[in-house]
């Protein structure tokens, strides 16, 4: 079922505003998305019944738009003069059953004028005259551009002198597509066929392959001209089927420039292919930063492993240094942060040349540029506690432990075999005339009893690991952790802005899916109806 297209400029200004806080399209863009205007000639009326067609005369300062609908209604409706500019309001004439409940916001009410009649043959249309939309006052073109949105058929009256207007050709070629346009020479008396056949080869350029020009003289009613064929053709469209013919190609030529400009914001948006690009960008980045910091971090941790060293008692027992000793033992300080923030701002400056927006990757990796501090002080400190509560390698731990035991063990060895011999020689030298133990033996006894005792215990002492190298490994092992954890952070920021963006294009994307449904009801102009040579191919 094809969407209302309302409900798609909608949609497309609450994406807009979204998508502009995050920062995914700039400032610019979000205006122009927001510019879509969602008026339809329906939006006059508060009903979907069927309604008259409205037609509006349009063009530069003194063509006569106002003395042709004032021809029209066979009465002044419009005014008219000569001062610059002539047209300053907007003159609605139409039949007196017709009720109008919803003008355009935004307008002041002293600047439209309403006329009605009760001639039944002009009954189904609305005629407009608009001000001149070249004139030096801006609210003139305020007031025109307000009016478009809401207009089926634009009558464009120039004359011989003004028929190359800049201002008003510009509008003609941005609104080309959502009218159907009928053309009106005027002051034809004072005009040239030259004139004509140039003012149809410029509409040619225009998109209009065999446009309809009537040439008029409202000076002189007595001249003949073509002003009975303009009104019979304009009553001959006054009819239901045409008024939704307009409606529904104006909304299918609305919706196709809303899709183009949601196209354009989707290039802007940058491809999903780039996004995948962006992990491998940011390893190769940390890479060289992650070698710089290594050769910067050299001589701080050593620093940093003699203070934990000497201050080995103080840290384990929570005794914390003050604050000033912290800031000056701190191994990530301000050089460090800032060489990591150059790393980040190189990675946006890349991601940012292979067409992905900035400002996501700015605002999601400004948290991991906070917390690289905290990581890099708690994994050092971990790691310190860690080297200072199990110092060296396993190997050394173990040996360490044998000795503990043999310093044990030896000693209660050593004087079990004295007391054994003790034993054994007294006992022998009551039954033979052996003597008992002498001097010798206890002063062997008692060396071999302090050398099985000393013997590990000095052996456990030189090889007891050193404090310092052991914070130095640990903080060498917590900083490799640390780097570890923060290319993870950087990694989990840009899954999150890849998800993100994943998210936007699914979201426009839905709404250009919308736009380009076209209305099963939708009925074709035929190539025979004059309606078609009113619209740009």
């Amino acid at each position: 079922m094809a969407s209302d297209y309302s409900d798609l400029v909608e949609k497309t200004k609450q994406w807009a505003a979204q998508a502009s806080a995050l920062g995914w399209i700039n400032s610019h863009c979000a205006e122009q998305l927001s510019e879509f205007d969602a008026r339809t000639p329906d939006s006059l009326f508060n009903h979907n019944t069927a309604r008259p067609l409205i037609v509006a005369f349009m063009g530069g300062t003194g063509v006569g738009k106002s003395s042709l609908l004032n021809r029209l209604a066979k009465k002044s409706v419009a005014k008219t003069g000569v001062e610059r500019p002539t047209s300053r309001e907007v003159t609605l004439y139409h039949h007196q059953s017709v009720t109008i409940n919803n003008l355009p916001e935004k307008l002041p009410i002293d600047r439209i004028t309403i006329a009605q009649h009760d001639d039944e043959s002009k009954k189904d249309i609305i005629w407009i005259d608009m001000p001149d939309f070249d004139s030096t006052e801006q609210s003139n073109k305020h007031l025109v551009l307000e009016w478009l949105p809401q207009i089926d058929v634009l009558i464009y009256v120039v004359s011989p002198e003004r028929y190359r207007d800049e201002k008003a050709w510009r509008l003609l070629l941005s609104e080309g597509n959502r009218h159907a346009w009928l053309f009106v020479l005027n002051q034809w008396d004072r005009g040239q066929s030259e004139q004509y056949e140039d003012f149809k080869q410029q509409l040619g350029k225009a998109g209009f392959v065999e446009p309809i020009i009537f040439k008029t003289i409202c000076a002189d009613s007595s001249q003949p001209d073509e002003f009975d064929a303009l009104h019979t053709t304009i009553t001959s469209l006054a009819n239901a089927n045409t008024v939704k013919q307009l409606k529904q190609r104006s909304m299918q030529v609305r919706k196709d420039e809303l899709k183009q400009k949601l196209q354009q914001s989707i290039q802007a948006l940058g491809s999903t292919k780039i996004f995948q690009q962006a992990p491998e960008i940011w390893h190769k980045q940390w890479e060289q930063t992650t070698n710089l910091l290594q050769q910067g971090f050299d001589w701080p941790i050593k620093k940093l492993a003699t203070y934990y060293a000497e201050h080995a008692g103080h840290l384990i027992s929570n005794s914390a240094t003050n604050t000033a000793e912290k800031a000056e033992l701190a191994l990530w300080d301000e050089w460090a942060q800032a060489r990591f923030s150059d790393a980040l701002d190189q990675f946006i400056h890349n991601t940012d040349q292979l067409g992905l927006p900035a400002t996501p990757f700015k605002k999601e990796l400004a948290l991991v540029r906070e917390k690289a501090p905290k990581i890099v002080q708690t994994q050092s400190e971990l790691a310190v506690r860690q080297a200072l509560a199990n110092p060296g390698n396993a190997l050394q731990r173990g040996f360490l432990k044998l000795m503990r035991v043999l310093e044990f063990v030896l000693p209660l060895l050593s004087i079990s075999w004295v007391a054994y011999q003790v034993f054994v020689g007294y006992y022998q030298s009551n039954m033979t005339d052996v003597e008992y133990l002498g001097i010798d033996f206890a002063v062997h006894s008692s060396l071999l009893v302090i050398i099985s005792w000393l013997a590990p215990w000095f052996i456990r002492r030189q090889l007891k690991p050193s404090l310092e190298k052991s914070v130095l490994n640990g903080l060498k092992k917590g900083l490799d952790t640390a780097i570890t954890l923060i290319d993870g952070e950087v990694i989990d920021a840009v899954s999150v802005i890849d998800k993100q963006h994943s998210q936007q294009i699914k979201h426009i994307a839905t709404i250009i899916e919308q736009c380009a449904m076209v209305d099963s009801q939708q009925s074709p102009i035929a190539t025979d109806n004059p309606l078609s040579r009113m619209l740009v191919n």
